[in-house]
């Protein structure tokens, strides 16, 4: 195989994959529908959705060469269209997995180092920022179907486990474990119960690194 094909089965690769992942992105949106009808009505629709579109185009294609590192070019014009119009912070190299959901714009900063699992809701002023020293320096990493209520704030080199539900306004700085539900400033565990009717329609195939 030479050159010219290795290229050529990588961005097919890499377009399957796109596509996959903007239809996990969209199943989530609208009520587990995926097909180019809907697709066009949540584009037009939902700033959410529109915004992922050009997230992940960007991130998609950001190691491209020859005609996609023009569609990357592109993509974050559009991207960084679209983080001023709406106030929605997120680089798009920021690790996200797929089923993202974006509930409402405005006001929404997350560091570039920080990561995302699968199947997570963000709200309108969500901050998921960096600390800059002590034992929590760094960033938070984010487990799958997380759901972070409007205003929550999670800071630091903390984990927030998978299925939490952490509440409006919430001052997160201390590590969660599964299906944790936190609130307050700082934030503390008042049960177990998850984010369960948060986090919905989470059907859509799992999309692993190099998988579809």
């Amino acid at each position: 195989m030479n050159a010219s094909e290795s290229t050529f089965i990588m961005n097919k690769l890499q377009r399957l994959r796109l596509i996959a992942i903007w239809k996990s992105d969209l199943h989530r949106h609208m009520q587990g529908k995926s097909d180019l009808r809907t697709s066009l009505k949540a584009y037009r629709l939902l700033p959410g959705f529109r915004f992922l579109v050009w997230l992940r185009l960007a991130a998609s294609t950001q190691k491209s060469v020859g005609l996609w590192s023009f569609v990357h070019r592109v993509a974050r014009i559009g991207h960084k269209h679209y983080l001023y119009k709406y106030g929605i912070s997120i680089p798009y190299p920021t690790k996200i997995g797929s089923g993202f959901y974006i509930g409402h714009f405005g006001g929404i900063v997350v560091n570039e180092a920080a990561e995302i699992g699968r199947n997570c809701n963000i709200s309108h002023g969500v901050t998921i920022g960096q600390l800059n020293r002590g034992e929590r320096k760094g960033t938070p990493k984010i487990g799958d179907e997380v759901y972070i209520g409007p205003g929550a704030k999670i800071i630091g080199a903390i984990r927030i486990g998978n299925g939490c539900a952490i509440g409006a306004n919430a001052v997160v700085t201390k590590d969660l474990p599964d299906k944790a539900v936190a609130v307050g400033i700082p934030a503390r565990i008042i049960s177990y119960a998850g984010a369960e009717g948060y986090v919905e329609y989470c059907d859509y195939p799992p999309i692993e690194a190099g998988k579809l």
